[in-house]
């Protein structure tokens, strides 16, 4: 789970990059900043998921 967030945020970081440096894909960087902040916070809630057993 904790991999697969952190290839979310770098492919949102992409998306960022992209939209920043092209000025016909300023939407994109809108999309990538939204889907970042997303991602971030789903892992930040899910982190307790990931531990060994529950009590």
């Amino acid at each position: 789970m904790l991999a697969v967030v952190g290839l979310l945020l770098v492919v949102w970081i992409v998306f960022i990059v992209l939209g920043a440096l092209v000025h016909g894909l300023l939407w994109l960087l809108i999309v990538g900043i939204v889907l970042m902040i997303v991602t971030g916070a789903v892992g930040y809630l899910k982190r307790g998921d990931l531990g060994g057993p529950r009590r």
